[in-house]
């Protein structure tokens, strides 16, 4: 549970520094892209999570594969390194990430389904969703032919679940009772 809470407090204080700055939508590119980077390469999570390499080292290394980064985000990274929690980096780019969309009303919503939904559908069934909520969607879509048809809507810790595998699995039950 220590990774959490170190992600939470360093992502704030690099949110309150890109604030003052006035940099905090360059500071949520540098961040998505580090994180973009950290998913995409396993070499280069592995890197950071090696205790093997010295944080010197790490520092140099990092500096040239970020040097197109604001100065805010490369000495951020650069810090976080020199304090030997360079493992928590995604964590952290991820948490700031999220603190932004909040600070902004931006809620990350996943929308999966078997196939492609249509556009009026979807367009009808987020903006019954946002009268209720107060912010704006953020949507991720996925394909999962596993639901068969329907859709699963996610929300933070909120789920609404209209898929033909979950009503199969409810009739399954129904019936084995």
């Amino acid at each position: 549970m220590v990774g959490p809470k170190v992600a939470a407090r360093y992502a704030q204080s690099l949110l309150e520094l890109a604030e003052e700055q006035q940099k905090t939508d360059i500071a949520m590119q540098d961040m998505k892209f580090f994180v973009a980077a950290t998913k995409e390469n396993r070499d280069f999570a592995v890197f950071l999570a090696s205790p093997i390499i010295n944080p010197d080292k790490k520092v140099t290394i990092l500096k040239e594969v970020f040097k197109n980064f604001d100065e805010l985000s490369l000495s951020f990274i650069t810090l976080i390194t020199k304090k030997g929690r360079e493992s928590y980096l995604p964590l952290i780019a991820e948490t700031f990430i999220s603190k932004v969309k909040s600070s902004r009303g931006i809620i990350p919503v996943t929308l999966s389904s078997a196939r492609p939904l249509d556009n009026a559908f979807k367009k009808d069934m987020l903006s019954r969703l946002e009268g209720q909520i107060n912010g704006t969607f953020e949507v991720q879509e996925r394909i999962d032919e596993s639901l068969l048809g329907g859709f699963v809507f996610r929300m933070g810790d909120t789920q609404i679940e209209a898929s033909v595998a979950r009503q199969f699995k409810e009739l399954k039950q129904r019936l084995t009772k």
